[in-house]
């Protein structure tokens, strides 16, 4: 039987252009056994595979894949599954993933979700000296054992900052926008903070002295697709 995959696009700019893809997958469509194999064929930076809310409830629980790993945490498929959820007439107030319970939020625009910036991988953090760099970089030069988030500030009064993520370990050689990566940044920076990432994506984060960090973004769909 063939499986609906609704095709997100996440973090996009104020026009819905970039933002990164995001299969969604309702998780009682599918046996868990098969998830893996579902990311891998499908082939976006992760796929999200949602149960939807029990009657009488706000939260939910998902889980998140690579092409090659299951993550306990993800940016970019948290926010993109509460948006999806919203979309289908169920929006919710948590969700939960393996790494535990994330907030969620509703602006008219953006989906919000908060996360303790110690459930996302760890990253190797490169300083660049200037976006003319940041750009020219090129992901074969940085060691495939480790996540590497490479930025540069754009307006460093107003917390606007530029990035690129090579992830070749997780089965994504570059990643167009990185929630999980938002999250560690924001608190390596300890302020709040907008980040251009990818192409063009945009992210929006803010900082808590007591750990929290809340990520949001602008979702838009691209329709379904259906996997075999």
């Amino acid at each position: 039987m063939a499986i609906d995959v609704t095709v997100l696009r996440v973090f996009t700019d104020h026009d819905g252009k970039h933002g990164n893809p995001l299969g969604v997958v309702d998780a009682g469509t599918v046996d868990a056994a098969d998830r893996q194999r579902i990311a891998a064929e499908l082939g976006y930076s992760e796929t999200v595979f949602v149960e939807r809310p029990q009657p009488g409830t706000n939260t939910a629980h998902a889980r998140i894949y690579t092409p090659s790993i299951e993550l306990p945490f993800a940016g970019h498929p948290t926010v993109g599954a509460a948006w999806w959820l919203r979309e289908q007439g169920t929006p919710i107030h948590t969700l939960q993933v393996p790494a535990g319970i994330v907030q969620v939020g509703y602006t008219d625009d953006l989906t919000a979700v908060s996360t303790r910036s110690e459930w996302a991988p760890e990253f190797a953090i490169h300083d660049i000296t200037s976006t003319e760099d940041l750009l020219a970089a090129d992901p074969s030069d940085y060691p495939d054992d480790v996540n590497h988030y490479l930025w540069t500030w754009l307006d460093r009064e107003q917390g606007v900052l530029r990035s690129r993520m090579f992830a070749t370990d997780l089965g994504v050689p570059e990643d167009e926008a990185t929630g999980s990566a938002a999250a560690r940044m924001t608190d390596y920076l300890s302020r709040d903070l907008t980040i251009v990432q990818g192409k063009g994506s945009e992210i929006y984060t803010q900082w808590s002295a007591e750990g929290w960090v809340r990520i949001s973004g602008r979702v838009v769909s691209d329709g379904t697709r259906q996997l075999d």
